[in-house]
């Protein structure tokens, strides 16, 4: 059973709104308490399953959910998977001791906005936690190098690359200033620095990245950069 706290106040003001969901209680336990004690984060409820999650969402109206992997009955891979289908979800940090190439890319590729190991320290999950709700994505250092390892790895020759045709196919729908916003985005650059290297304003490099999200049916900056990097682009 999912445990909501007090949801009084719109979602989209005030502190960042966090919703738990992992089936070990110590653990909600120990984030409830580094969280707790942020004055701009709010732990707004709990879910002990995946199942459960859009019940959670529903009654806690969070910003980011915090979503283990493992559980019993839905595993947090299928229920951000399912929530990041739905209308205007939340944010979704993946939160886990486990860091497998294929769980690291389905989490991502379902809209997860980061993936963060257990043993991160506290003072970086609480970053991550922010920068998620800004729309920044964050990755663990390891994870990170090993999915550069893994989305740069040359495909065998001969080998039918039907994921890189598909993103390149994709790509070919944008105008020539959209390609060039979504290869930086690829390349992990931000807003600002992008505006810098394309002469635009940071207003404009938003709506642009907004634009593609549209265009190409994305829901965060990672698929976005996920997609250049299956297309060979960065």
């Amino acid at each position: 059973m999912a445990a909501v706290a007090d949801v009084t106040g719109p979602a989209d003001s005030g502190p960042v709104r966090v919703l738990i969901v992992d089936d070990d209680a110590l653990v909600r336990a120990g984030l409830s308490m580094i969280l707790g004690g942020v004055p701009d984060l709010r732990v707004v409820g709990e879910a002990t399953d995946g199942s459960e999650v859009p019940e959670a969402v529903a009654a806690c109206r969070p910003d980011v959910v915090l979503m283990d992997i493992r559980m019993p009955r839905l595993d947090g891979l299928a229920a951000t998977e399912a929530l990041r289908a739905s209308p205007s979800p939340p944010e979704v940090l993946v939160l886990t001791t486990f860091d497998a190439d294929e769980q690291v890319l389905r989490a991502l590729r379902a809209g997860a906005g980061g993936f963060l190991l257990k043993d991160t320290p506290p003072a970086d999950i609480v970053r991550a936690v922010r920068r998620v709700a800004a729309g920044e994505p964050t990755l663990s250092p390891t994870v990170t190098r090993r999915l550069i390892d893994r989305v740069t790895a040359p495909v065998p020759a001969g080998t039918p690359d039907r994921r890189r045709e598909r993103a390149r196919g994709l790509l070919a729908g944008l105008s020539e200033r959209e390609r060039e916003v979504a290869v930086a985005v690829g390349q992990g650059r931000t807003n600002a620095e992008i505006a810098a290297e394309l002469f635009m304003s940071v207003a404009t490099v938003k709506a642009y990245v907004s634009r593609l999200l549209v265009k190409l049916d994305l829901n965060n900056r990672v698929q976005v950069a996920l997609l250049v990097h299956d297309a060979g682009l960065a």
